[in-house]
């Protein structure tokens, strides 16, 4: 199930899609702060992972590119908080 993650900027989030179903975790950017707003995996996709390994593209994507986040998805600030490598890039 090693499917691509990609930031589709033009759509605000990095998505992957899996048998066929997207997942994705949407963002806005300003100021050089990304915050991440929700994380979408359908039912279907559950239980798999995928959020997991979405927000951690994301987090290295953000960290790569310099920038900051505002964790105001839910899921994104716990995985932050279960993954306390991540802090530092809390604006």
């Amino acid at each position: 199930m090693d499917s691509e993650i990609t930031n589709d900027a033009a759509a605000s989030r990095y998505e992957t899609t899996v048998d066929g179903i997207t997942a994705y975790a949407a963002y806005t950017v300003a100021d050089d702060v990304v915050t991440f707003t929700h994380t979408i995996v359908p039912e279907a996709l559950g239980g798999r992972g995928i959020a997991s390994r979405l927000i951690r593209f994301a987090l290295d994507d953000v960290r790569a590119r310099g920038l900051k986040i505002v964790p105001r998805c839910p899921f994104v600030a716990a995985y932050i908080e279960k993954h306390p490598e991540y802090r530092n890039l809390v604006a």
